[in-house]
């Protein structure tokens, strides 16, 4: 391999900012933080918005998470979302 060509290869801890969970693995991401690990040691913080621990695929909830507004002002361009025939002839047995 060519020296000073590869970037840091490290332990991060990894915060989901919505659930407060964290994870220690291993990460390239630059970071600024840092923050004591439960083995005492100090390692960079990376926070993130979703994890494993509130994404709704792991989760088995549907959760929408609006950082700016955007469901919003999709709600006001657009509308409320509705059924579509299809959807509601198959709720009733049609």
């Amino acid at each position: 391999m060519k020296p000073g060509i590869h970037p840091n290869y490290r332990y991060v801890v990894f915060q989901d900012t919505s659930s407060g969970d964290t994870f220690l693995t291993r990460s390239t991401i630059e970071t600024h933080e840092t923050v004591t690990w439960e083995d005492g040691n100090e390692y960079p913080l990376a926070k993130v918005e979703i994890s494993a621990f509130t994404h709704p695929f792991f989760t088995g909830q549907m959760k929408i998470v609006d950082t700016a507004g955007r469901v919003e002002r999709f709600e006001r361009r657009y509308g409320k979302r509705r059924k579509s025939s299809k959807a509601t002839a198959a709720d009733t047995g049609e």
